[in-house]
């Protein structure tokens, strides 16, 4: 049930309410469960004005909003009942941290800009993982499945909170890990065959940043229905995140038919790259991939990074044949000793924001590369 709904119902008499949908018909039983989960998640009954939140933490409504927002909330009126008491705890929380000078209200903003943007598309994709499921298990349709689903996702709350806390704690355990000391070895390491004066060097992350791009994916997925367009994404998203989880990277973002990730060091962006290439190669299901590999210096904000590495790794993916993996000239450089890996000089292409880059071909050397389980 969505806050207009609520609204509606708060405004009727309750006569009205009671004769539009009687307790004993299917309307008034998804209500009442819809009503029961949002409680249970909210942390009880809708009871509180955005006002009297911002005022019970503190706040002025202007500083309470820009929380909010930063959140992803829809906005409220004065008059809406919105809030629950935990509302008014989760904002004290964070107007305590910035109050004790342990963040900035730029940094609050920005840390629970990161938190709602998150957990919204996180939300988002476990719905439809579990819709997905129901109507494959149960033979329903999907809209009977998402009906279906108001009542049977509390008995899945509690573990999914658990594996969420469990999840960001071994996450955040691993940035830890890629802080200040691996991050100078980093730059210590992409000292090797630069001048000092390329465009990357200003920015304070050295890293291995690749992207692989679905040949063909446009045409296929005119040609898919919905159901098996969705399971090509699932397919392809999962196989990625596996193969860069196992190669110790760190899958940044998916579009459509593209994953962007990164490495810490030139060799383990390149087994990355040379695993997806493979793997979409001898796939039955998934179409061939363009690879491409940059090692170079990025900016690393809102969970996306940025730079001229980040381009040309874009770039030169459009250059690269279905099934190889294209690497300039300098990542080269810093893999030539490397006897896992086999480099093959391609000719020179001029690129539009780079000018003449000379592309090398990896391919595989000694050894077995990354094994996925």
């Amino acid at each position: 049930m969505n806050d207009e709904d609520e609204q509606d119902l708060q405004d009727l008499p309750a006569r009205a309410v009671e004769s539009a949908h009687p307790p004993t018909g299917t309307m008034s039983a998804e209500r009442l469960a819809a009503k029961a989960l949002e409680a249970k998640l909210l942390g009880g009954e809708r009871k509180l004005r955005r006002r009297e939140v911002a005022a019970g933490a503190g706040l002025s409504l202007l500083s309470a909003r820009k929380l909010w927002r930063a959140l992803g909330f829809p906005n409220f009126g004065d008059d809406d009942v919105a809030f629950t008491e935990r509302d008014q705890a989760a904002l004290s929380t964070v107007v305590d941290l910035v109050r004790a000078g342990v963040l900035t209200e730029e940094a609050a903003i920005s840390v629970t800009r990161a938190i709602g943007q998150m957990t919204d598309r996180m939300v988002v994709w476990q719905i439809e993982a579990l819709v997905e499921d129901m109507v494959h298990e149960q033979g329903v349709t999907d809209a009977v499945a998402r009906k279906r689903l108001v009542n049977e996702l509390p008995a899945l709350l509690d573990a999914l909170e658990h594996m969420l806390v469990y999840s960001w704690r071994r996450q955040l355990n691993a940035g830890v890990q890629r802080l200040a000391v691996r991050a100078e070895a980093g730059l210590q390491a992409s000292e090797e065959g630069r001048e000092g004066d390329e465009d990357d060097a200003p920015l304070p992350l050295a890293r291995a940043v690749g992207f692989a791009d679905l040949v063909s994916y446009t045409s296929l997925s005119r040609r898919m229905n919905e159901k098996t367009l969705a399971r090509l994404v699932q397919r392809f998203e999962n196989k990625c995140a596996e193969i860069i989880s196992v190669g110790g990277g760190r899958l940044v973002k998916t579009v459509g038919d593209e994953v962007l990730y990164i490495a810490e060091t030139p060799a383990a962006g390149a087994e990355i790259s040379l695993a997806l290439s493979r793997a979409f190669t001898e796939d039955e299901i998934l179409p061939e991939a363009r690879v491409a590999m940059v090692w170079g210096r990025i900016l690393s904000r809102l969970g996306d990074i940025y730079g001229p590495t980040v381009n040309l790794a874009a770039r030169l993916t459009t250059l690269a044949d279905p099934g190889t993996v294209l690497i300039d000239s300098m990542t080269a450089s810093a893999l030539e000793h490397d006897e896992r890996f086999v480099l093959i000089p391609q000719p020179a292409e001029n690129v539009r924001g780079f000018g003449e880059i000379h592309p090398v071909l990896l391919a595989r050397g000694e050894g077995r590369g990354l094994v996925v389980d």
